[in-house]
Formats: C-alpha cells, structure tokens, sequence
C-alpha cells in the first residue's frame, strides 16, 4: 500500500531584517566585569534573545555603552593585558597596555572585547556598527529612546 501524501507542505520560515523590529539599549558599563559584559552586548547585537534568531541575518538590536572609563577587570589582569596592533611594514608593532588604554581611549577597549565576540564575516562587520561606546554618562541618542538595561 502506498502511504498517502499531505496536502500541507511544511517549510521552515527564515527571518529577515525586514521582520525585525530594531530596539535601542542602553547599558550602563559602571562596575561590570569587561568580559560578561562584552557577552552580554554580543548577545543583544546579534539578536541571540530575539526568538526570530536567524545566525544569517541581521536582527540585532542597536546598544549603546556608557561609563566605559568605569568598566572592570578582574585579578591581575589590569597589568597584564596587552592590545598589539601592527601597520604591516617592518617595525610596525605597537602594544599598549590595558592602563594606558583606558586612560587614552576606554571605548576601544569595550569595542574590541565586543568586535572579537561577533562573528568574523561580513555579518560581523555590520554588526560591529551598531555598537556605540561613550566615555562618560552622556550620549548624543536621546532622540532613539533607548530602553535602559540591567546587566
């Protein structure tokens, strides 16, 4: 006997960036281990806790960052921790460390913990752009409504 087919057919349904409903977050950096909290804003930007996730598509949410000259490390890690950059010529590597970073530039410190969290595509790189890290407690995004964020 033959098995008789269903009329249904069932396809998986694959979320775009049009069904996306884009959020602003905010993220109050003040106290937060560097490491969870560069996760955690991983996580919001790729979309991990939108149930639409789709590892393919852009469906993340826009964070902001404040207060990323307060950020944390743990151990002794503040002295250790090294950021090398290279201009590929001979003699090009420049290494700060992790104290003269966060006295120079803190957001970078934030922006590379996240960017190295992202995935290494072209995905990734537009992902990257909808990280905005601030210095202090200000931030030009008031017109966006971001909704504040515990962490």
């Amino acid at each position: 006997m033959k098995k008789a087919i269903s009329n249904s057919i069932r396809t998986t349904k694959y979320a775009t960036r049009e069904d996306n409903q884009e959020r602003w977050l905010l993220i109050n950096a003040e106290g937060k281990t560097l490491g969870r909290l560069a996760s955690n804003i991983a996580k919001y930007i790729m979309g991990k806790n939108n149930p639409m996730y789709t590892p393919n598509a852009d469906l993340g949410d826009w964070v902001i960052v404040i207060n990323a000259d307060k950020v944390k490390i743990t151990g002794k890690r503040a002295e250790l921790k090294e950021y090398i950059t290279h201009s590929m010529y001979p003699g090009g590597q420049k290494v700060k460390s992790y104290k003269e970073l966060l006295n120079t530039n803190p957001e970078r410190i934030i922006e590379l913990a996240v960017k190295r969290m992202l995935p290494k595509t072209k995905l990734g790189s537009k992902l990257i752009k909808k990280l905005n890290v601030y210095k202090g407690a200000e931030h030009p995004h008031k017109a966006q409504n971001p909704i504040e964020i515990n962490l």
